[in-house]
């Protein structure tokens, strides 16, 4: 018997006594399943799941009201000491004019290259959505987020979600957005912070994408 036969007499053994049918994908969610699914989001508290998740890649959690969202991101990048940002094209006014106030505020048009960017301490986006089961933010990198190279390259990224964008897990977050895929936009799945480790198994972070990850979280109003 070679190796692959030998490979594959084991998977069939071990998956023998399997009698579960493949999970079946709308290719479309109607109205009424989104709405069913938002409805059994609020009540299995996917939202303090997703905290808790996000939390345990090492990523911050800030928990505000839609009103704070300016002071709060303001006062994550003071606190962390940092000094100039870049804004997305369609970012939230009043967050641009409270970041105004205190940094070096940099807006996405005029940051054209990577080069650039290297030189700005953190990005602030908002969100597509997030998933609770495995404490991912998704962007879909709509005007409010940005072209992708903007948060791959700063070194902290603040990004704002908002509770009623929390699904339940990546098959509710591939219905939510297979329409972007299928329009050709480019989707960019966040869990914590880069990193990767060394061939002597040493965590390394900040490898592929920012170091710091900060998520503000919006309560529902």
């Amino acid at each position: 018997m070679s190796a692959r036969d030998e490979i594959l007499a084991r998977v069939r053994a071990a998956t023998a006594d399997v009698t579960t049918s493949p999970r079946v994908m709308a290719s479309s969610p109607s109205a009424s399943s989104l709405g069913a699914l938002r409805n059994r989001h609020q009540s299995d508290d996917l939202v303090g799941v997703f905290a808790e998740n996000v939390a345990d890649y090492r990523a911050e959690v800030v928990r505000v009201r839609a009103a704070e969202v300016p002071g709060a991101v303001a006062q994550v990048l003071t606190r962390l000491g940092l000094g100039s940002v870049v804004v997305p094209t369609g970012l939230d006014p009043a967050w641009v004019a409270a970041l105004e106030a205190g940094f070096d505020v940099v807006r996405e048009d005029d940051a054209g290259s990577a080069t650039e960017l290297d030189r700005i301490d953190a990005v602030v986006t908002a969100a597509a959505l997030g998933i609770a089961a495995t404490g991912t933010v998704v962007l879909d990198h709509g005007s409010d987020q940005g072209r992708r190279e903007l948060t791959l390259v700063p070194d902290t990224h603040v990004c704002v979600v908002r509770e009623d964008q929390v699904v339940d897990d990546v098959p509710d977050a591939v219905r939510f957005l297979g329409g972007e895929a299928h329009r050709g936009r480019p989707l960019t799945w966040v869990s914590g912070p880069s990193a990767t480790s060394d061939i002597e198994l040493q965590r390394v972070e900040g490898v592929h994408g920012p170091r710091t990850l900060v998520v503000v979280l919006v309560t529902d109003g």
